[in-house]
């Protein structure tokens, strides 16, 4: 085996951690990857020979790559409270494997990656790195050029905002199932009182329209507010079928083959908390739905 295959081989073993870090980083597929093909050709031009720990230094790699993406974003943004859209990672519901399923609900769901664009840059890598990877404050404070003790409190700081905004889903997804359910055929019948019933108080309806609805993405707040957009919705739903998104129960709505919308849940103590929207169709079409319409 020569030596260019021997390292591709081994960085291959990697990729899928690597792909993780970066999509919790950036929640964006095609910046993810791009943080991960960067990662190699890096790899690819160092003697590999001299790197004692390779996981530990491609997660490096990738994460100070994420850190500049995201710095180079913020310094994009037209309004810094614009609130962004993450990719959604979307697949079929009867298929999935439940252990796949079980790892897509760990800590990546649209809610908890919305709010994660919030943070700062390097708050972001302080909690993603330690909180889900449970890499050491040590390497963590390395990366950033900043103390361990700095990095403790960046992801400190971070968590505390993420508790306080990003409900956590509940670990059933059969309940979780049943809610959407009752929230798809409330909506169908255009009853409010049940669409109320079913929504959290405070819920939160984000959805990216695109640039020819909304210049950003729509937010909505309260089961009452949120219940009227829903009742608009009900003409949709006899063509939403339940897939996965980020490993918690969601709808793809489609018509004759085409992706109209997808929609992701959160669902919370047996009420939805949130509700996220892709319906841009640039968007969509990015989006492995291959085979997940009607």
């Amino acid at each position: 085996m020569g030596e260019d295959t021997w390292l591709a081989e081994r960085f291959e073993q990697h990729r899928p951690q690597l792909r993780a870090v970066a999509y919790r980083m950036l929640g964006a597929h095609a910046e993810a990857d791009d943080a991960v093909q960067e990662a190699w050709l890096r790899l690819a031009r160092t003697d590999a020979d001299e790197v004692d720990n390779l996981a530990a230094w491609l997660t490096t790699v990738v994460a100070r790559v994420c850190l500049n993406t995201l710095r180079a974003r913020n310094t994009r943004r037209e309004e810094p409270l614009e609130v962004r859209m993450p990719d959604p990672v979307v697949r079929a519901d009867e298929a999935e494997d439940p252990a796949h399923a079980a790892v897509l609900a760990d800590s990546v769901g649209l809610a908890l990656l919305v709010v994660l664009d919030t943070l700062t840059p390097t708050e972001r890598l302080a909690f993603v790195l330690h909180d889900m990877f449970a890499v050491p404050f040590e390497e963590i404070g390395e990366m950033i050029d900043r103390s361990p003790a700095a990095a403790r409190q960046l992801a400190s700081r971070a968590r505390r905002r993420v508790q306080g905004r990003a409900p956590a889903p509940d670990p059933d997804l059969t309940r979780q199932r049943a809610v959407v359910s009752a929230f798809l055929g409330a909506a169908h019948h255009g009853d409010f009182d049940a669409l109320v019933a079913v929504l959290h108080p405070d819920v939160v309806l984000r959805a990216d329209g695109g640039a020819t609805r909304a210049r950003h993405t729509t937010v909505l707040t309260g089961a009452r507010t949120v219940a009227a957009q829903a009742a608009t919705f009900g003409r949709f739903s006899p063509f939403a079928r339940p897939v996965l998104v980020n490993g918690t129960a969601g709808v793809l709505v489609s018509a004759g083959g085409r992706p109209l919308s997808v929609m992701a849940f959160t669902v919370t103590d047996g009420k939805i908390a949130a509700i996220d929207v892709i319906a841009d169709p640039e968007r969509l079409r990015g989006l492995d739905l291959a085979g997940l319409g009607h």
